[in-house]
């Protein structure tokens, strides 16, 4: 689902449930490279145990995938500012049409939905302020159903890793 566009209906929770399991799911998460073999032996399971309950994880959308990080510097992306965006209606033909054209806009690397006002939050990077300009004048103004856009530019980002507390 783009950028974290998460579904109404709760994640099946059956799989990451075992002490085990939640292991796995932790250790991935710092490094989703770490070979099978690592990862049964960090575990404290046989390889085809360990091997098993990952696809298991995989089939059952608890592990949703593996990517790499790039900083948004490293590609020239400098420039990151918060986009708050109020509609001008929300029946449901203008949010799917909206969601679905804030979801092909590559600049917005992040979106969620809110209650209350404003009715979403999109997290958009640009080269530079110039850039931003033209993203917002020409490509975010111009989302289906936009009443207002309000942004703020980031200064800097701190702390959490993205990573998801295991219970």
């Amino acid at each position: 689902m783009p950028f974290g566009l998460v579904p109404l209906t709760p994640t099946p929770r059956r799989n990451c449930c075992t002490p085990e399991s939640a292991k796995i799911l932790s250790l991935l998460q710092e490094d989703g490279r770490l070979s099978m073999t690592d990862l049964a032996a960090r575990v404290g399971l046989s390889l085809s145990s360990s091997h098993r309950r990952v696809r298991d994880l995989e089939a059952s959308g608890v592990i949703e995938g593996y990517r790499a990080l790039v900083p948004p510097r490293a590609v020239g992306l400098t420039f990151e500012a918060l986009v708050f965006v109020t509609m001008a209606r929300t029946d449901l033909e203008t949010v799917a049409a909206f969601e679905d054209a804030a979801a092909a806009e590559p600049a917005i690397v992040t979106a969620q939905r809110l209650f209350g006002e404003p009715d979403y939050l999109f997290r958009v990077l640009a080269r530079d302020l110039t850039h931003y300009q033209e993203i917002y004048d020409t490509r975010l103004g111009a989302l289906p159903g936009v009443q207002r856009l309000t942004s703020t530019m980031v200064m800097r980002n701190f702390g959490g890793d993205g990573t998801v507390p295991i219970p």
